[in-house]
């Protein structure tokens, strides 16, 4: 039975349980990890202006995802290499999504296989290609992802090339230079357009979005949901933090396709802030390597009961009933209060445990 009875302490569990080359793989970052902290420095950059004297004594988190129904805003970013965190690998992340009524994402860089993982629950799931072979290779892929059941398919574009993650021990980098990885820089629209022949209308995700040009263009090109991330800094370095360039992306897509994002969201107050702003739903991904890392399927589902609380809390003390009384008149900008990394969040974490 895992217990915490805080994240901070949820985070503590991980690092003890953790190697060294597991903690650095999934704390880490591209070059000077500056686009890390960036998507932390960004979220800090936002207050909110609550309003005072509302009945909210019946809090609703709920929402959909392009009609499919979350218990919460929230949805389990994809993650490659989920073995090496969890003995079950992606099979605990997908009972924890199921427990917990939300949507995960199944990398295709993580075990086990595409079909074991559809078959561990019946819940709505969404794969996640990278593009590892020619056109007939993606073609192929996706009939097995039809055929398995997923809901949706999510491709990947922002990881033409491997990002120079300087954290990482160099057998792993090794581990992750290889051929098949070059059939990526080839993705195109023409892909999307492969993708979307196969898939027969089912939900389409454009995952790596960072402006308001390749938004527009993503809407352009048939997608369904615009997915704003910058694979947590651990591709390009330098980039703006996510969420700064949510508003730019709501605007860009004008209703014809749903937001999702992700990029340092590890509170209930930082998903509570891109709903705000006009996104629909909120990846997580370092928080969720976190949880699996402090107890698997079970660390997880207590670390989404815990984010619901927080998420719960913080529309309460807005003034808000649900999600969909939110809008950008809740949010203001404002100086951060401490300097950003991977664990700023957690202000209580014991100071051998932050760097």
């Amino acid at each position: 039975m895992v217990s915490f009875n805080t994240v901070t302490e949820m985070l503590v569990m991980a690092k003890r349980n953790l190697s060294h080359d597991e903690w650095d793989y999934i704390n880490g970052a591209a070059e000077s990890e500056t686009s890390l902290r960036r998507n932390r420095l960004a979220l800090d950059c936002l207050a909110f202006r609550p309003r005072i004297l509302r009945d909210v004594r019946n809090i609703d988190v709920s929402t959909t995802l392009l009609g499919s129904k979350l218990k919460m805003p929230v949805v389990l970013a994809p993650i490659g290499g989920l073995q090496r965190m969890t003995k079950n690998g992606a099979n605990d992340v997908d009972k924890a999504a199921a427990e917990c009524g939300i949507m995960n994402f199944i990398s295709t860089v993580t075990e086990p296989s595409i079909e074991e993982v559809a078959a561990n629950s019946p819940h709505n799931k969404v794969y996640q290609i990278y593009v590892r072979g020619d056109d007939q290779w993606v073609r192929n892929l996706v009939r097995r992802i039809m055929k398995a059941g997923y809901w949706g398919v999510a491709l990947t574009v922002d990881s033409a090339f491997y990002g120079n993650r300087e954290r990482l021990h160099p057998s792993l980098i090794a581990t992750r230079r290889v051929a098949a990885r070059d059939w990526q820089k080839g993705v195109t629209w023409d892909t999307v357009k492969l993708i979307q022949d196969e898939i027969g209308g089912k939900p389409l995700f454009i995952k790596g979005v960072m402006t308001a040009e390749d938004a527009a263009l993503s809407v352009e090109h048939g997608a369904h949901s615009v997915y704003i991330s910058n694979h947590g800094g651990r591709q390009l370095d330098h980039v703006l933090g996510n969420i700064e360039t949510l508003p730019e992306v709501i605007k860009a897509v004008d209703g014809k396709a749903e937001v999702v994002i992700d990029g340092g969201f590890v509170r209930g107050t930082d998903v509570v802030k891109a709903l705000a702003l006009g996104a629909r739903a909120v990846g997580i991904g370092r928080l969720q390597a976190w949880a699996l890392g402090a107890g698997g399927a079970e660390g997880l589902v207590a670390c989404l009961r815990a984010l619901e609380i927080e998420i719960t809390t913080t529309l309460g003390l807005l003034g808000v009933q649900n999600i969909s009384q939110l809008d950008s008149s809740y949010i203001t900008k404002a100086m951060p209060v401490r300097h950003p990394h991977e664990h700023s969040a957690f202000p209580h974490l014991p100071e051998d445990r932050m760097l």
